[in-house]
C-alpha cells in the first residue's frame, strides 16, 4: 500500500510541476490516441452506469447467499463495499479540482482529468466486486476466472480511456494507484470480519 501512495504523489508531482513524466505522458499520448468505436465502448465500461449495477447486482447476489448460508452479519461484506463505491467521487473530485489537469486536446480547454474518475470507478466497482465475492468461490478455477475478468475490465477500461483520447495515461495509473490503497482497505476489513 505505501508504494501505491508514493507513486501517486510522485505521478501527482509531476503533473502539478510539469515535470518529465508530465512531458512524456503528453508524447506518449499523441502517439496512442486513435478514436474509434472499440476504445470508446471500452471506456464506456468505467462509467457509472456501467460499472456500479455490475456491482450493484454482485453485492445483492452475495448478500443473499451469505443470509441463506446464515453467515453472521451476512450484510456487512456488500455494505463496506456499496460505502467504498460511494467514497470514490468524494476522494477523487475534490483532486480533480485541486490538480485542475488539462486533458488530452480532444477533449478541449477543460480541466479535472487528473486523476482519471472513470479509472476509480471501474477500479472499485469491479475490484469490490471481486473482493466480496471472493470467499463464495471454491475452486482455483473460479477464483481465477473472477480475477482475470477484474483484470480484463480495468485494462479494457485504462485502454479505452487512453486510446478515445478521453485522459493521458498517468491520469490512469494515478487512478490505479488511489484504488490500490482503497481496495486493500477493504479486502483488510473484509478478511478481520471473517475471524471469529
Amino acid at each position: 500500500m505505501a508504494t501505491a501512495v508514493l507513486l501517486f504523489l510522485l505521478l501527482t508531482w509531476q503533473v502539478v510541476t510539469q515535470g518529465p513524466l508530465a512531458r512524456a505522458d503528453r508524447r506518449l499520448s499523441g502517439d496512442l490516441v486513435r478514436p474509434d468505436r472499440v476504445s470508446g465502448v471500452l471506456a464506456d465500461l468505467g462509467n457509472v452506469s456501467v460499472a456500479v449495477p455490475v456491482l450493484a447486482a454482485v453485492l445483492a447476489c452475495a448478500a443473499w447467499r451469505a443470509r441463506r448460508a446464515g453467515t453472521r452479519r451476512w450484510w456487512l461484506p456488500s455494505v463496506a463495499a456499496a460505502v467504498l463505491m460511494a467514497v470514490v467521487p468524494v476522494v477523487v473530485v475534490p483532486l480533480k479540482d485541486l490538480v485542475a489537469r488539462p486533458g488530452p486536446p480532444l477533449m478541449g480547454p477543460a480541466t479535472g482529468f487528473f486523476p482519471s474518475g472513470h479509472t476509480a470507478t471501474a477500479a472499485v466497482a469491479y475490484g469490490a466486486a471481486a473482493l466480496v465475492l471472493w470467499p463464495w468461490l471454491r475452486t482455483a478455477y473460479a477464483r481465477r476466472g473472477v480475477l482475470l475478468a477484474c483484470l480484463a475490465l480495468n485494462l479494457g477500461v485504462a485502454f479505452g480511456l487512453v486510446r478515445h483520447g478521453y485522459h493521458w495515461p498517468l491520469d490512469v495509473m494515478a487512478s490505479w494507484c488511489l484504488c490500490a490503497v482503497l481496495l486493500t482497505g477493504l479486502a483488510v476489513f473484509l478478511t478481520r470480519q471473517d475471524r471469529p
